[in-house]
């Protein structure tokens, strides 16, 4: 264990809260391992360590990443999250490969899977338009983690405004996935999407409410005026 692991982790037992600890697991249909350390607490502990380790090199970093990541801990997935995004101005469009590596050997719930594809796997592709090839080859993955992050990835992006295109095809992809985390993903990234393209998430909806997870689709309209709301529900 090298010694920035090992003062991260004494840090983090020493600000377990109990309460935190006894209700985190609330949040997750799946088991997860966790200290019990607020959220607000973890990432200032993320940004205070970071400036223990930011002249180090993004490849040693990342290894670093990955010595939190394979402990399973979920607080942990959050620190290296954050440490991966502060590199973000590094990045290059082979990093893809470093996240879907973490994504396939560590992601084991939404929260992480969440963190690292908004913000890291989101910027990189903001970055490099053509790792969306990667994103709908993850729509196939028999990890359902790789299909949630193929869309949540595109979710900061579609909030802005970019990649309408690759949103909707990606959505058709995932259209009659059968995991329910999966389809409240894909939702989504269509919400964020129809903040400022409605008409075509809108028309897109109306033309797969057929077919669409009713999940999927209350997510898509969430942001509509109640008209529209009402033409997607109705059967």
């Amino acid at each position: 264990m090298t010694e920035e692991i090992r003062l991260i982790r004494k840090n983090l037992e020493l600000n377990v809260d109990e309460l935190t600890k006894s209700t985190g697991q609330h949040y997750f249909k799946e088991t997860v391992r966790l200290y019990g350390v607020g959220t607000a607490l973890v990432k200032k502990i993320a940004v205070d360590s970071f400036q223990t380790i930011k002249s180090k090199s993004k490849a040693d970093i990342f290894a670093l990443c990955e010595e939190l990541w394979s402990s399973g801990m979920l607080e942990e997935s959050f620190i290296a999250c954050e440490w991966a995004y502060r590199l973000r101005s590094f990045y290059t469009p082979q990093d893809i490969q470093v996240f879907e590596k973490w994504i396939d050997n560590w992601v084991d719930n939404w929260a992480s899977c969440d963190t690292l594809c908004n913000h890291s796997v989101g910027s990189l592709v903001a970055g490099y338009p053509q790792n969306c090839a990667v994103l709908k080859r993850w729509t196939c993955s028999g990890n359902r983690w790789k299909r949630r992050a193929a869309a949540v990835s595109l979710v900061v992006p579609a909030r802005k405004g970019a990649f309408l295109e690759e949103c909707l095809e990606i959505a058709s992809l995932l259209l009659e996935d059968g995991d329910d985390l999966v389809r409240k993903g894909y939702g989504w990234m269509l919400k964020e999407a129809s903040r400022t393209h409605q008409d075509e998430v809108f028309a897109f909806v109306i033309q797969h409410k057929a077919r669409m997870p009713r999940t999927a689709l209350r997510y898509a309209i969430e942001k509509m005026p109640p008209e529209r709301k009402r033409l997607a529900m109705e059967k």
